[in-house]
């Protein structure tokens, strides 16, 4: 460890609109902040087409060209950008060590965590093919883009009813599919009686989605029934997948606090961790949000916490 070490005032592990907004403030800030952009440069956004709820962009802007002009505005600001990926950490003792490709040491006086969350997926070729084109994980974020069609979305938790609900606001009917009957159904009751209220939301009960048919874009779903075996094919404009996400925090574990789920704990108002000067921001520690929006606030409290830190713990 001792051979290949180099030392950093403010080390950012992950991009995307967190880790790029606490490049842009830290740098703002003299604290010279190196970012390690880790497996997906530019985060999730980047296999996203169009955005048009991203503030400043009146007529939209697709997903990679966001994430390019945040990028150049962290470098326009002094941030040292690299390729990288973090796979190992040591923050056991009062100087945080971070094993960046398994062959060199950083040893940071503070860090940010920006390492976002990964959508589950069905695993099914024609999902990733379509993937943005009528294919998403995001209701919130592309649900605008299908009003007055007709989609689906699969999944039984709380988020896949909370999405149903949001989409069957803008969708002329929404084509829920449950891999279980309704007992199996693993939202709360609250929200399970809403969706069953609601009158444009048509529930497939032990159902499984066989394929996403469609050459270009999205155009129906196959789906099968796996109590009776019939197969159908149901038009659609849109297909969500709403099984849940996993945040990227695994080589953080036994350092930072977790929720079951593998989200960081942070302080209520705060992105302050359990370790002193590290800080997480974006979806690795939002799991109700989830929007490049509120990952780049978090990512702006990120920086000025790590700011705040050098200032009253380290007197700099």
């Amino acid at each position: 460890m001792s051979e290949n070490i180099e030392k950093v005032h403010c080390l950012i592990i992950g991009s995307g609109p967190a880790g790029y907004t606490a490049a842009i403030y830290a740098a703002r800030a003299n604290m010279y902040p190196v970012v390690y952009q880790g497996l997906q440069p530019g985060g999730q956004l980047t296999i996203t087409t169009d955005v048009e709820n991203f503030p400043g962009y009146p007529d939209g802007i697709m997903g990679p060209d966001l994430m390019v002009d945040l990028e150049k505005q962290a470098k326009r600001m002094g941030a040292d950008i690299r390729y990288g990926i973090a796979t190992k950490v040591d923050f056991a003792g009062p100087v945080h060590r971070v094993e960046i490709d398994e062959n060199k040491w950083i040893e940071a006086e503070s860090v940010i965590i920006s390492t976002g969350a990964t959508a589950k997926w069905l695993g099914l070729p024609s999902e990733q093919r379509l993937n943005g084109y009528g294919v998403s994980a995001c209701a919130v974020c592309d649900g605008f883009f299908f009003r007055n069609q007709e989609v689906a979305i699969v999944g039984a938790g709380d988020t896949a009813c909370e999405d149903a609900l949001y989409l069957s606001k803008l969708a002329t009917t929404v084509h829920m599919i449950v891999r279980k009957d309704k007992s199996g159904m693993k939202a709360s009751k609250v929200m399970q009686d809403r969706v069953l209220a609601t009158p444009n939301i048509k529930l497939y009960w032990n159902s499984e989605t066989q394929e996403i048919l469609g050459e270009e874009k999205t155009e129906a779903v196959r789906i099968k029934n796996t109590q009776t075996g019939e197969v159908q094919d149901i038009p659609v404009g849109g297909f969500f997948v709403a099984i849940g996400h996993t945040p990227n925090s695994d080589i953080f574990k036994g350092y930072i606090d977790l929720f079951e789920d593998g989200y960081i704990k942070t302080v209520p108002g705060s992105t302050k961790t359990n370790v002193p000067g590290v800080f997480a921001a974006g979806d690795v520690q939002d799991k109700t949000y989830r929007q490049a929006i509120t990952a780049a606030g978090s990512g702006c409290m990120a920086a000025l916490d790590a700011e705040r830190y050098f200032t009253e713990t380290l007197g700099v």
